[in-house]
């Protein structure tokens, strides 16, 4: 069940980072980044209240632990979106997605001491060689002993680290919660959305002197960001809830066969043979997790 639902919000990840990246360049980062949470507000409140009629409430076993993991998982992702649209500017739309992918082995590391999940060697196997075929795919090979030195390859990096942190804490804030696993994703995404809507809209508005400020760029590109990152959203968060992050993000990393297409087609960047290759190893990856998982 997992894995078909990691692949339908890869899918929806896909497109929606493409049309992001396009609101960026148009509206600026600060609303692209609080497009995909405030604009996905509806369709997720319609989709909890559907999970409450259908699998029932949750209640509450560690308030505190949910607080504090929900609480650190929206900032962890506002921070996560904001440095991969910084990697849009400063390097290209591919660069800035591949990099992103090093959450795969971050959220495994992190996800050990605070989890407890255990992982096959198959599964760590598939997890390094995604985490090498993304490294292969963006770096530079000649410029290689000044990798420290290059900015898209530091915020690329630190990215992957908030979106290794946002998938671990939406995991530790579902299980913080009892009831069906379904309607706990769908209230932690919630909880999530709703804070990150509250505090990226309030900067905006400081900022501009306009409460109205959110609603007036680009509305119609900012629904669609909004709808395809809430469908995505709750792909992602009912995947934390049934197995390791660690493997979802793996598996998830599928959606770079979309990176290519709309690198190429949609923004006109040149794919490499190197980044083919990257690609390659990606998928052989996602393979490799997948078989290790099915039983």
């Amino acid at each position: 069940m997992w894995i078909f639902i990691t692949l339908f919000a890869a899918g929806c990840q896909s497109v929606r980072t493409a049309y992001q990246n396009t609101l960026a360049r148009q509206s600026g980062f600060l609303h692209a980044t609080m497009s995909r949470s405030l604009y996905g507000m509806p369709l997720v409140t319609l989709y909890l209240v559907i999970c409450w009629w259908l699998f029932g409430w949750v209640s509450v076993e560690d308030r505190s632990v949910f607080i504090v993991a929900a609480t650190l998982c929206a900032v962890a992702q506002i921070m996560a979106t904001y440095f991969m649209l910084r990697v849009f500017q400063s390097g290209s739309f591919a660069l800035g997605t591949l990099l992103a992918k090093t959450e795969a082995v971050l959220a495994a590391l992190i996800g050990l001491p605070l989890l407890h999940y255990t992982l096959t060697f198959g599964s760590w196997l598939g997890i390094a060689f995604g985490v090498l075929g993304a490294i292969v795919m963006s770096v530079q090979w000649k410029n290689i002993k000044q990798a420290h030195k290059d900015i898209s390859l530091l915020l690329g990096l630190a990215s992957g680290l908030c979106f290794a942190i946002t998938s671990v804490t939406a995991s530790m804030a579902s299980h913080a919660l009892s009831g069906s696993i379904i309607t706990r994703a769908g209230v932690t995404l919630w909880y999530v959305l709703a804070l990150q809507s509250v505090i990226l809209c309030s900067i905006q508005v400081y900022k501009s002197k306009d409460i109205l400020a959110p609603f007036r760029q680009n509305f119609v590109l900012s629904c669609k960001v909004g709808v395809l990152s809430s469908l995505g959203s709750i792909g992602w968060f009912t995947g934390f809830a049934l197995v390791n992050p660690a493997l979802v993000k793996t598996l998830g990393q599928i959606e770079i066969l979309g990176t290519l297409y709309y690198s190429k087609v949609r923004f006109a960047e040149k794919i490499t043979k190197q980044q083919w290759l990257g690609g390659a190893m990606i998928v052989i990856s996602v393979i490799l997790v997948v078989m290790s998982t099915i039983k």
